[in-house]
């Protein structure tokens, strides 16, 4: 069976080369095929597996193609993914559709995730320790950080640490815009800066001469 499993496999990066350099690794039971780290489809028992997308699903239903079964602590459980037929070999210019819908719709799943999955210290600027400092006050998120802005988000950290002073404003305003705070433009830096003395100079202590 391993020796059909092979053959598929070369068939398949033969087939769908148009995609870009294919790459296959074992995953569940069978092996995987990816473009660029992007898993597409599988190959299990000498079959090919394609990842159903919104797109081709309506294809797959009608030929009531069987998906990917896969054994889970003794129990069956199916996978995203359905066999193709010999009429869809004997069908090159659809396979490459079909497998093309497939990457793409695994490519932006994949992208919508690493957005959603970032972390705060992810972004420019933003060490572990600023994000402790923003999660303590409600900010667990880039889009929450986003949301409020570098000045809102910098007035929340300064009402827990009154230490925190212009380079940790800059840097959330750089991390916002996705750069390094010693790049961002020369007028918001000043429009920052401005800001930041204006707030020091009203928050200074009263003191009687």
């Amino acid at each position: 069976m391993k020796k059909v499993t092979f053959f598929r496999i070369h068939k398949s990066r033969e087939y769908l080369s148009s995609l870009g350099k294919i790459g296959y690794r074992p995953l569940f039971g069978g092996y995987s095929l990816m473009v660029e780290g992007v898993v597409f489809a599988m190959v299990a028992e000498g079959e090919l597996y394609l990842r159903a997308s919104e797109q081709c699903a309506d294809y797959f239903i009608k030929k009531a193609s069987p998906p990917l079964m896969y054994s889970k602590r003794g129990l069956p459980v199916a996978l995203n993914y359905y066999r193709v037929d010999e009429e869809l070999w004997e069908n090159p210019d659809k396979l490459v559709q079909l497998s093309f819908l497939a990457l793409r719709s695994a490519q932006r799943e994949k992208s919508q995730s690493k957005v959603r999955s970032r972390r705060l210290k992810d972004l420019p600027n933003l060490s572990l320790n600023i994000e402790v400092m923003l999660r303590e006050v409600g900010i667990n998120d880039p889009q929450t950080l986003r949301r409020f802005g570098a000045k809102r988000s910098w007035l929340k950290l300064r009402s827990t640490r009154k230490t925190v002073g212009i380079k940790v404003l800059l840097a959330l305003a750089g991390a916002i815009r996705g750069v390094h705070e010693a790049v961002l433009p020369a007028d918001v830096r000043k429009e920052l800066t401005d800001w930041w003395r204006c707030y020091e100079q009203r928050h200074q202590p009263y003191s009687e001469h």
